[in-house]
């Protein structure tokens, strides 16, 4: 068994090198560039974007770990299917659970339909926010102790991304094939809360700023280009997926129950220093 990880550099990807790592599965990590990586892991230069980048290196293997949105994917899965490839796992979205015409939803959705259709066997991991969203407020704890927080009153299960890479190390080993799997963390918390669990977990009083709707519009349409920042509004502004519920998929699938923030921001904290 070797299971090719795109994305390796990223929070999903990456946790899901580490989770093969830790149970000495062998693995080959699509990167751009030289990195660490950890023992068992295999390098290989590419872009996800430019399939023909790292054609020979699908040579044996046996799952991958795809992320969505990425040009050329039926070339991709083509290549995989020739190299004898049986299985795919794809890092979708909690967005396909509201309006599939919006722009996030949209692309998460043409990459399943493509994978769908490949001839491989496959299973759709469709997570929560990520904890590590904590660091987007990386820049305004530089500047002092008050962060501003989007939809202040909406609960999130945010999920841990080593969770989300240990159900996908057990649906690149086989289980869950056909499945979608919907994801979240062990509880819901609100934008606030999650202020307070940070400060207390690297040792400082900050203070939540509740931001309007109409803040937050404006910071959004700032950020990202306008269609990305409507489908982000409408998700948690209007309700139209639900980050709120808990599951217990995590646990099912894995045998752990998912990880706290608290464990997340611990494991962090150097980041915020």
């Amino acid at each position: 068994m070797t299971i090719l990880v795109t994305g390796a550099t990223g929070n999903a990807g990456g946790a899901v090198v580490q989770s093969l790592a830790a149970q000495g599965i062998p693995a080959r990590a699509l990167i751009r560039s030289a990195t660490s990586l950890p023992t068992g892991i295999e390098p290989v230069y590419g872009d996800l974007n430019k399939p023909d980048t790292f054609v020979d290196a699908l040579a044996g293997v046996t799952g991958i770990f795809l992320l969505s949105g990425y040009d050329r994917l039926e070339e991709l899965l083509a290549n995989a299917v020739d190299a004898g490839v049986r299985k795919v796992v794809v890092l979708s979205s909690s967005s396909l659970d509201g309006e599939l015409t919006n722009a996030v939803a949209a692309y998460h959705h043409a990459t399943e339909e493509a994978v769908r259709v490949s001839g491989l066997d496959w299973t759709f991991l469709r997570p929560n926010s990520f904890m590590s969203n904590t660091l987007r407020w990386l820049d305004q704890l530089r500047a002092g102790d008050e962060v501003r927080v989007q939809f202040p009153d909406v609960p999130v299960s945010t999920i841990h991304p080593r969770d989300i890479a240990d159900v996908a190390a057990r649906a690149l080993q086989g289980s869950a094939d056909g499945e979608v799997l919907r994801l979240t963390g062990p509880v819901a918390l609100t934008p606030v809360e999650q202020v307070a669990i940070l400060g207390e977990g690297i040792g400082r009083a900050l203070t939540a700023y509740p931001m309007t709707r109409a803040e937050t519009h404006a910071a959004l349409e700032a950020s990202m280009p306008a269609p990305y920042a409507t489908a982000i509004e409408s998700f948690f502004a209007d309700r139209t997926i639900d980050e709120t519920t808990v599951n217990n998929t995590v646990t099912q699938v894995t045998g752990h129950p998912p990880r706290t923030l608290q464990t997340w921001v611990q494991e962090n904290a150097r980041l915020f220093g």
